[in-house]
């Protein structure tokens, strides 16, 4: 006898091993955006789970348990029958996420109810001491209704993650099924271990504007910025980012402002610095070393043959908040175009020295799978003793939840 693996597995670990090794249990309930989660269960796969699906009947009304059994490779439970299948899930997998979670969901769950397979496995999962992630989805009143928000916050202190909903043309929408994958993988892998520390956070780059249609800048994308700002969030922390212009999806619950210059940026951190405290600042962005001395108030003529520039320094902003933030943990970001890992780590050395970091990671740009605009760097993080803690190519959001998880460590041995 031989087993044949269901081809819809094929795509486990095809774009990240974050989740290797890792059973996911996704419960299914009737919102109409219930399609959504078949994104959700593939893009899990993706990034190495294996995924088991309980299905409420009323959703498998709307898309027939087939369908999730197709989308990852897997049989569906809508009933659970002698075999006492609940335990056996709840026993095997790391954790369940319940998306989309109706208001009837949510209120029988916070109430120990347990009439349906999503519900059953809920109940289960709480008992065993599994993580488990509700995710919203239903017109805004009913989010809005006090039995509802009531009924959520007694998930919440039993211990259940709420990622909230995107509120949307009077409606309490499904997220983009990236953000959530993003929250399950940090909450199966760390859970909610920044609560209570407050983050600051830079991305982006800045621009230095010549008049009011051109300006002076670099190919940063905000990528870096926006995936420790956004694990950060999904960890339990307060965060704060303050950005440039980006490329990078910016998820809609994070605490932000948008800036232009350099010394925009400055004022905004500034600023933070003096009324929140943060217990960490990182200055992921890449603002702009360089302006106009002059910017004109209107556009220059493109018939003018030629123009002469003066450009002048602008301020250094690791400098100055380091001096405003003498009790924050300070990391640092060395872009280089370096080809040598030796001189990576000596450029990375003077400026960690030059601004009084705790940390800095030195990535190489100019490469193909590493700096600007792309998913993944080639960096080494290295500690204020020149220590070097992690190097070598990972995912930004890998290296994200690593920078994280040694600022914790200092925070804790403060």
């Amino acid at each position: 006898m031989f087993s044949i693996d269901h081809p819809s597995k094929d795509i486990i670990g095809k774009s990240a091993r974050t989740l290797l090794d890792h059973s996911i249990l996704l419960g299914v309930t009737a919102s109409v955006s219930l399609y959504r989660s078949l994104d959700l269960a593939r893009e899990l796969m993706r990034r190495g789970a294996e995924v088991y699906t309980v299905v409420s009947p009323s959703a498998a009304k709307l898309i027939s348990p087939e369908m999730w059994e197709w989308a990852t490779g897997n049989k569906a439970y809508v009933e659970f029958g002698g075999e006492i299948g609940h335990v056996e899930l709840a026993r095997k997998t790391s954790g369940m996420v319940i998306a989309p979670a109706t208001a009837n969901t949510i209120a029988k769950i916070s109430h120990g109810i347990a009439d349906t397979s999503v519900t059953l496995a809920a109940q289960i999962m709480m008992g065993v001491g599994k993580k488990i992630l509700l995710v919203p989805a239903m017109h805004e009143p009913m989010y809005r209704s006090p039995p509802l928000v009531r009924a959520l916050s007694i998930c919440e202190e039993m211990g259940i993650s709420i990622l909230p909903p995107v509120i949307e043309e009077g409606r309490a929408k499904y997220p983009d099924p990236t953000w959530v994958a993003d929250k399950t993988e940090a909450l199966i892998l760390r859970g909610e271990d920044l609560k209570k520390i407050k983050i600051l956070v830079t991305a982006g780059p800045t621009r230095e504007h010549l008049d009011p249609v051109r300006f002076m800048s670099n190919p940063s994308s905000g990528k870096m910025g926006v995936a420790i700002a956004s694990e950060a969030f999904y960890r339990g922390a307060s965060v704060k980012l303050i950005h440039g212009p980006l490329i990078a999806s910016l998820p809609p619950w994070l605490n932000k402002e948008e800036i232009t210059s350099t010394e925009d940026m400055l004022k905004a951190l500034s600023k933070a610095v003096k009324e929140n405290e943060p217990d960490a600042i990182i200055l992921a962005a890449a603002p702009a070393d360089f302006k106009f001395s002059v910017s004109e108030k209107k556009k220059i003529s493109s018939e003018i043959q030629r123009i002469n520039v003066v450009l002048e320094t602008t301020p250094k902003i690791a400098q100055i908040i380091r001096k405003e933030a003498r009790e924050s943990i300070i990391v640092g970001f060395a872009a280089e175009t370096t080809s040598s890992e030796e001189e990576l780590i000596e450029r990375a050395l003077k400026k960690l020295d030059k601004y009084e970091f705790d940390m800095i990671l030195a990535n190489y740009v100019g490469t193909p799978d590493s700096g600007f605009g792309v998913d993944t760097d080639v960096a080494v993080l290295i500690d204020s003793n020149g220590k070097i803690l992690e190097k070598g190519f990972k995912l930004k959001r890998e290296w994200a939840r690593i920078i994280l998880d040694y600022v914790k460590d200092m925070l804790r041995r403060r």
